[in-house]
């Protein structure tokens, strides 16, 4: 009897002991690097002045290093109506939250716009409608995005206004567009006005090899994705066939949530100093030839502002 009860106990801790190793490796196949889908999503609408309404739509890439181009067509378009939404065909890694807009007529209604997605052999698709609980102000945006916990305002980040970005240059049919050759460098000169709200949080600043590890050490806060405040400039390619590279390198503007990241959502992560005269400048270099957009944003840790600058590049 004795013996038969050493060797269920040992049995039952054997069992303990491979479902307690077996873990790691269950969340190791839910941390994907490549080959993982793509899933449009609809951030919800918001009004504007001369009746139209947007619908702002993001996205989440599950891999956390494979950036694909979905060209329009068949694997990315809308409907009803025009496929071509001016929607990314390249997509970051992760989460990347209200990354565009789609205008829609006032009388738009209860009608659905339709946003279909192909990657990897997963089909997904994001509806985007007028319906209630989809409204979205700049109070929603901060605290989807992490600025503020959830549910939670101050009277500074009520008070906050997005930042104003404007790309330099002479624009061709409203828009601005480069002219380069592969390898040749583009010139990006870009001015941010923001009104300084909301102010970075206490600590941003600090560098010291203490306040690093302890920051490396600090358990999360919240349960919500937690963003730090501070103004920044990021340049991204938003569609074309080749890679390219900014230099300098860019903050990302998607939730790359690890330590060490260069994203505002990394915990050590720090707002770079803004210019004196609020003019970066940043210079973009083409892998191949062919038709580039490039996508500039403007984020005060609260809320941004987006341009877009096209880019003919010849061999």
């Amino acid at each position: 009897m004795n013996c038969n009860s050493n060797n269920g106990s040992k049995w039952l801790i054997g069992s303990l002991l491979f479902s307690i190793l077996s873990v790691p490796s269950a969340f190791a196949q839910l941390s994907y690097r490549a080959g993982a889908e793509v899933e449009p999503g609809y951030e919800g609408w918001r009004a504007n002045e001369d009746g139209t309404f947007s619908l702002i739509f993001g996205y989440m890439n599950e891999n956390w290093e494979e950036q694909p181009n979905i060209e329009v067509g068949e694997n990315n378009f809308f409907a009803p109506g025009n496929a071509d939404q001016g929607q990314p065909t390249h997509f970051l890694p992760r989460r990347n939250r209200f990354t565009f807009e789609v205008t829609v007529p006032a009388d738009w209604g209860d009608r659905e716009l339709i946003w279909t997605l192909t990657h990897n052999g997963q089909t997904n698709k994001a509806y985007g409608t007028l319906t209630t609980d989809y409204l979205v102000d700049n109070m929603v945006i901060a605290s989807e995005t992490g600025s503020l916990g959830a549910g939670t305002s101050s009277p500074e980040s009520r008070a906050n206004v997005p930042p104003v970005v404007t790309v330099q240059g002479e624009t061709v049919n409203g828009g601005i567009v480069r002219n380069a050759r592969v390898g040749e460098e583009v010139v990006l000169l870009t001015h941010v006005a923001d009104d300084g709200l909301p102010k970075p949080r206490r600590g941003t600043t600090q560098r010291t090899e203490t306040d690093v590890k302890e920051r490396m050490m600090r358990p999360p806060r919240r349960t919500t994705v937690g963003k730090t405040n501070g103004l920044f400039l990021t340049w991204n390619k938003f569609r074309g066939p080749g890679e390219v590279s900014f230099e300098p390198a860019q903050i990302k503007s998607w939730e790359d949530t690890r330590t060490s990241a260069n994203s505002p959502w990394g915990a050590l992560w720090t707002p770079p100093p803004i210019p004196d005269d609020g003019m970066y400048e940043v210079r973009a270099t083409f892998s191949e030839p062919g038709e580039y957009v490039l996508w500039a944003r403007g984020d005060d840790g609260g809320l941004y502002h987006d341009q877009y600058v096209t880019v003919n590049v010849s061999p």
